[in-house]
């Protein structure tokens, strides 16, 4: 591994000194770095050309990675900066003894699904999103209701009258998705979660989706002005009446190294304050 891409969270000032310690300490094992600022306004990044990515940051600094990494086959190496860590898996006071043994590869990585969306508007692809979290179509208005008619394989699942839906990830299971009432899933089982966030009516459940198989979305008129699909919490397009989108489980995964079943349910324990054991 001689070149890396070290993507560094431009909101905390401790991650950009990290950032510049992380890619000192690169250097002295003769490995090319770049480093990239990521924020909402500087979200353009070319990933071609390297053999790693570090990210410094939390979990939103790794979906960001992942988006651009899984296509290349590039591995993440994710030192956590944030409050949550689901993803983010390596804690900044280990990160150089961890950096050592994935540099030597003697850590695991942890595959991972995206979820892939295209959006279709009268019979033509207009674009296409992948998400390692979850996508999310919603009203830009609050307190409005969307309209959309579901189905999977052509199995027509009827209107979802709700404040949106939520498709995500096995990852994801512990974002969004947790908060509107969606299962925890353990994030090595390739599946794909729809959760209706509020709906009208109490027969729309959330649903574990087999991988195989597609995911449509018809959006219906509704009280919404404006109804938008969002990737990950940080890339949005606008969709109009008559829209389709369709959702299925990406091709590529991506590659994070230190993301074991251990850390994940240790993760749990922590932030979900389970009881019945030293981290309750």
């Amino acid at each position: 591994m001689r070149t890396c891409l070290i993507i560094v969270n431009a909101y905390k000032d401790e991650c950009m000194d990290y950032g510049e310690i992380v890619k000192q300490y690169l250097e002295t094992r003769t490995v090319r770095c770049t480093t990239f600022l990521f924020s909402d306004a500087n979200n353009t990044c070319s990933f071609e050309g390297h053999d790693f990515c570090i990210t410094v940051g939390g979990d939103g600094t790794v979906l960001f990675a992942a988006r651009g990494c899984a296509p290349l086959g590039i591995p993440i190496f994710p030192i956590n900066f944030g409050h949550l860590g689901f993803i983010a898996s390596i804690q900044k006071r280990e990160w150089m003894e961890r950096l050592e043994d994935f540099l030597e590869e003697k850590i695991p990585y942890s595959s991972r699904s995206l979820v892939q969306a295209n959006l279709y508007r009268e019979n033509t692809l207009l674009r296409s999103l992948t998400g390692l979290n979850d996508m999310v179509i919603s009203p830009k208005e609050s307190a409005r209701l969307v309209t959309l008619e579901m189905s999977f394989c052509d199995n027509p699942f009827g209107k979802f009258n709700a404040d949106g839906i939520i498709v995500a990830t096995s990852t994801g299971s512990t974002a969004y998705s947790a908060a509107a009432g969606g299962p925890i899933i353990d994030p090595g089982l390739p599946a794909l979660l729809l959760i209706p966030v509020s709906p009208f009516s109490l027969s729309n459940r959330p649903l574990v989706l087999p991988p195989q198989g597609k995911l449509k979305a018809v959006v219906q008129p509704s009280r919404a002005k404006s109804v938008v699909l969002t990737a990950d919490g940080q890339i949005t397009v606008d969709l109009h009446v008559g829209d389709t989108i369709e959702f299925h489980l990406a091709k590529h995964k991506v590659l994070l190294a230190g993301c074991t079943s251990q850390h994940f349910y240790s993760a749990l324990r922590s932030k979900l304050h389970w009881s019945g054991g030293n981290n309750a």
